[in-house]
């Protein structure tokens, strides 16, 4: 990709390449779908097996959410560019699938044998989370090898409806396993989806871009690229506002439901399935909005409606029917507004970056905008040991809400298409 490429419009759905009918992609998409469910298995299993099983505090609640999150600040500079080093990046994707496979399903055994630690929750998280990141940064130049420019959207929109689909099983599936089988047993799924995601992308070769060969100033260069580009430095700024306190919310959530609201691991599973119906209508309206407000409008418009709606779950009180009910409200738009969110803000970034930059920039990103996540998760263990739960919960989903004053005068707002690839040099 140069920067002397013509504006590339968002295509009708028509006009799109039917990227399924490729064996090659399919695959791809096929292992991504399959982790996907793992994980969201894993995201309610792992706080449910601390907070039932290991009886974890507020405080201990937040250092397990930023154990695995804190990686992104140590090592995504240094993983994007050795990761721009390599001739092979699925290879290394695999590999990170394989570790991840074999972390996670240490769980179960040691649990098992009556010796799981809360100790050892916090360190599988962190390598699980710094596998991710070489996985992720790698997974940046593997969609571009596979999908041509004009189906960015449709790819981003295919994959991110896997991500919908798997809202929809996972937790509601990660609830009964819990509640039937325990957390351990349950983190099992997680475990196989990493293997089967790992046998699926050893059966694709596609062609990949050269390995960067520069060797001075690399380990900078994707945060000055970021910064220097006027739209992504106010994606990634907004969206850093965004994720502090949403990981704020999400570290006491699970603990807010489970002990002050009495909501059974079983029915929370399903409340909070509640998120992938709105996600499912999300990636098939993607398209649609980008096309008719924009692609920068439907952005925008994504980073709303994926805040707001979780005022809900603080004001949430009354009869169990009417908490159940606003909790729902506000996971299904919440869905829907994530959604929208990360299919148009995964085809900008798309089209954006230059190949050269892809995995450096990548990892740039995931060093602020992944890096500021455990900062906030500790913030909420903090905060609602200070203040309470339900006090914290209040600050951190109207906080989510000021990332939007980075976008009020950026260049999203008025992108209608997809833009040209901004020039290494920023």
């Amino acid at each position: 990709m140069t920067a002397t490429e013509p504006v590339t419009t968002v295509e009708a759905p028509q006009r799109e390449p039917h990227l399924l009918r490729e064996r090659q992609f399919r695959h791809y998409w096929s292992a991504q779908t399959i982790s996907l469910v793992g994980d969201q298995v894993s995201l309610l299993a792992l706080p449910l097996l601390a907070a039932l099983v290991l009886h974890a505090s507020p405080a201990q609640m937040g250092y397990l959410t930023a154990a695995g999150l804190i990686p992104n600040l140590i090592f995504s500079l240094h993983a994007g560019v050795w990761v721009d080093r390599r001739p092979y990046r699925r290879h290394i994707m695999i590999a990170a699938d394989l570790g991840r496979f074999l972390l996670v399903a240490t769980i179960p055994v040691l649990y098992a044998f009556g010796d799981l630690r809360l100790w050892y929750l916090y360190a599988v998280a962190f390598a699980v989370g710094t596998l991710s990141i070489f996985f992720e940064v790698a997974n940046t130049t593997l969609f571009v090898s596979l999908v041509p420019r004009e189906g960015y959207v449709r790819a981003s929109s295919l994959l991110n409806g896997s991500r919908a689909m798997s809202f929809v099983v996972g937790p509601s599936a990660a609830g009964w396993l819990v509640q039937l089988l325990t957390a351990p047993v349950a983190l099992l799924v997680d475990a196989v989806s990493y293997l089967c995601s790992g046998l699926l992308l050893s059966r694709i070769r596609p062609v990949e871009p050269p390995p960067e060969t520069e060797r001075t100033g690399q380990l900078s260069a994707g945060l000055r690229y970021l910064f220097r580009t006027a739209t992504l430095r106010s994606m990634l700024l907004a969206m850093a506002t965004v994720n502090f306190f949403n990981y704020m919310f999400w570290a006491l959530v699970i603990l807010y439901a489970t002990v002050d609201l009495d909501i059974s691991p079983g029915v929370l599973g399903v409340v909070l399935g509640a998120a992938s119906f709105g996600a499912l209508l999300g990636s098939v309206i993607t398209g649609r909005l980008a096309r008719g407000l924009g692609i920068g409008r439907a952005y925008v418009l994504g980073v709303v409606v994926f805040t707001a709606p979780l005022l809900l779950v603080p004001l949430a009180d009354g009869p169990m029917p009417l908490v159940l009910g606003m909790l729902f409200a506000a996971e299904f738009t919440s869905g829907l507004g994530v959604m929208v969110l990360d299919i148009t803000s995964g085809a900008i970034q798309a089209a954006v970056i230059p190949n050269e930059m892809r995995a450096r920039v990548a990892g740039a990103n995931r060093t602020v905008n992944y890096g500021i996540r455990p900062i906030g998760a500790l913030a909420g263990g903090a905060a609602g040991t200070l203040l309470g739960v339900r006090p914290t919960l209040w600050v951190a989903a109207a906080g989510a809400l000021l990332g939007l004053l980075f976008l009020v005068r950026s260049p999203v707002l008025s992108m209608r298409d997809l833009p040209d690839a901004a020039p290494a040099g920023g």
